[in-house]
């Protein structure tokens, strides 16, 4: 597992890069959302990430990508990390029955990204805004968050208030 040393605050500082993560850049970069990224292996083991968080000063918040049954309705739900998910508290709060995880294709096709690399950037790709954003409660007292620029091969420092002031509305979305 290898975590770079190098932080980058943006595209240029951090250069050449997946495309889908030079897109997000980009796309913070035009918009003026303030963040600190750090590059490392991808994300995707529980160790790695508490390494990512201890080096990044951030949390890194669990990313999730659901779908009602039919397939017609789908959600990015953002929680802490630690937190334990149960689809039928969810389901009953947002009034959708059976919730599962989407399948990979449609997150490609609504987020623009791959399994493991899901986040909250992600919504600069839903064009069609069919993805609703959820927020659980206890996010909302983070100050900092953590989040893969559409590949998890790096990791951002965000904090809400930017999130919610410069992020959120230049992609068109609240969060319930």
């Amino acid at each position: 597992m290898e975590i770079g040393n190098t932080f980058f605050t943006s595209l240029a500082e951090r250069g050449a890069c997946d495309p889908a993560q030079e897109k997000c850049l980009r796309y913070l970069d035009a918009t003026g959302m303030p963040y600190e990224g750090l590059t490392h292996d991808p994300g995707d083991t529980i160790a790695l990430c508490e390494q990512i968080e201890k080096k990044l000063g951030a949390p890194i918040v669990k990313n999730l990508f659901l779908c009602n049954q039919q397939k017609t309705a789908f959600y990015l739900l953002i929680m802490p990390g630690p937190k334990v998910f149960k689809t039928k508290y969810l389901s009953r709060q947002i009034g959708s029955a059976r919730l599962s995880f989407a399948d990979a294709q449609s997150m490609e096709k609504y987020l623009g990204v791959t399994p493991g690399s899901v986040s909250v950037f992600g919504l600069i790709n839903d064009t069609e805004k069919a993805v609703r954003l959820i927020f659980d409660r206890e996010i909302l007292k983070e100050p900092l968050l953590g989040f893969h620029p559409c590949k998890n091969t790096a990791t951002l420092k965000v904090t809400l208030r930017d999130l919610n002031d410069i992020f959120l509305p230049a992609v068109g979305y609240t969060p319930a």
